[in-house]
């Protein structure tokens, strides 16, 4: 975790002109600075830039944005020891340039200390922040000749340490610690500060040999999935592969979240409903998989978030899908019994995605998960009511949180005692004694974080 430091780096320089700052690191301050203060997901502003940079440029503002993100706790830590001051306390702005900066001194030693010091402070002078250039400055180098210093070494309390070692809050170790263990709290937080495997499925676009030679051709390393069937991995050729996703042939998801509709396994002829569909993962895939069925719906709350699935469906030349726009916690605007298969991908606290959404970490609260628990029971209440007779109702979450999980089937099925959990196939290593849900982890399975449950109605 902690750098070695460089000893061929040259000595420093105060940077005193914004031109000189690199495209990936300007391109770096503004995302972040949108994701503090905006509310924005860093993933869609990173993928929205792709086209603007160089390869090289694009690669280093991804590893820049990702790694202040998911290490944030930890810099602000050590800027606490170099600056002598609190972190909150400072200017966004100025927070932000000492985050980048030690971020790329103790992470990324092939940078010259001197670049690094000279662009971030140089960032100061983009920024409008001109005053704080000298402390910048005074921080970085000092950071450069403390170059072995790590703030968690120091702290005795062992949830704590951990905390800042991995960069988590606190009360987030501390609970999965109680829900899981140590151990497995600890693998969890650690593998979030890693960056996830890219996984995708082939669409039905181009024949699948031909989508694979391509790839092959151009040096990507293919590997099958273990957790969800006709799912690959992928390492390299990655202008090959953004081509692939704009011409249709292939679609970007993780292995765990393609597992969701072959739990769902709509068959042909059925009705079908993605009752929380955006942004259209799982329906485009349940289409897929069964284009001959008899309807397919696609519900969200939200027109822009429906306006999303559309376009994906439309992408992909899927021309089955039919679009409702409602508020799935309250009655859905269906008659009773109306589908056969009914998925409820439920908004939750995103915990297991963690290594994709870093800032999701720094944004939620106890409170979120108690309120998403409660609107998950609405949403499944009011889903189950659309099922008929020996349908199948699939529940799930891309939360690691036992209170959106496992405590959100026991409600159900206290409250409706027509509905049964039903055995469904997945890799065994995934699932409970009566393989009736699944889990998966970042950690042990190198996928996101998800959770799966399937029930039947019997009556």
């Amino acid at each position: 975790m902690t750098a070695r430091p460089n000893k061929s780096r040259p000595a420093l320089r105060r940077g005193k002109n914004p031109a000189l700052v690199s495209p990936s690191r300007s391109a770096a301050f503004a995302i972040l600075r949108r994701v503090e203060e905006e509310g924005a997901f860093a993933s869609v502003l990173l993928a929205a830039s792709d086209e603007e940079m160089r390869a090289e440029d694009r690669s280093l503002c991804y590893e820049l944005v990702m790694g202040c993100l998911r290490w944030q706790l930890w810099l602000d830590s050590l800027i606490e020891h170099y600056a002598s001051r609190s972190a909150p306390g400072l200017d966004a702005p100025v927070r932000r340039a000492l985050r980048l900066g030690l971020y790329q001194l103790r992470f990324l030693t092939r940078i010259p200390a001197s670049a690094v010091v000279n662009e971030s402070v140089n960032l100061a002078y983009a920024a409008r922040v001109r005053s704080a250039a000298p402390f910048i400055n005074a921080v970085l180098r000092r950071a450069v000749r403390e170059p072995d210093y790590n703030p968690a070494t120091l702290i005795a309390d062992p949830l704590a340490r951990i905390s800042i070692e991995t960069s988590h809050p606190s009360w987030l170790i501390e609970r999965w610690v109680n829900a899981f263990g140590l151990e497995t709290a600890k693998a969890f937080a650690r593998a979030n500060n890693e960056a996830p495997p890219v996984a995708f499925r082939l669409t039905g676009g181009q024949p699948a040999k031909q989508v694979l030679e391509q790839l092959r051709t151009e040096g990507a390393t293919l590997t099958p999935s273990r957790i969800a069937p006709e799912a690959w991995r992928i390492e390299g050729a990655s202008a090959q592969l953004r081509q692939l996703l704009r011409q249709g042939g292939v679609y970007i998801q993780d292995e765990a979240s393609q597992l969701v509709a072959y739990v769902l396994d709509a068959q042909s002829g059925e009705r079908v409903l993605d009752a929380c569909a955006a942004p259209g993962s799982k329906t485009t895939h349940i289409a897929s998989l069964t284009p001959d069925l008899q309807m397919l719906v696609a519900g969200d709350v939200h027109a822009h978030r429906l306006r999303v699935v559309r376009e994906a469906a439309e992408r992909l030349s899927i021309n089955i899908v039919r679009f409702a726009l409602y508020d799935a916690t309250a009655r859905l605007p269906f008659a009773a019994e109306t589908f056969d298969r009914v998925l409820v991908d439920a908004p939750c606290t995103g915990t297991g995605t963690l290594r994709r959404n870093p800032e999701i970490r720094w944004r939620i609260s106890p409170s979120d998960v108690a309120f998403l628990s409660a609107r998950q029971q609405q949403i499944l209440n009011n889903a189950a009511r659309t099922i008929a007779i020996g349908g199948r109702l699939v529940y799930s979450t891309c939360s690691i949180e036992p209170e959106e999980n496992e405590a959100v089937v026991a409600a159900f099925l206290e409250a409706n005692n027509d509905f049964m959990p039903v055995r469904f196939s997945a890799p065994a290593i995934l699932q409970n004694e009566q393989g009736t849900t699944a889990r998966t982890w970042p950690q042990r399975d190198g996928t996101d974080g998800f959770f799966i449950a399937a029930f039947e109605r019997r009556k």
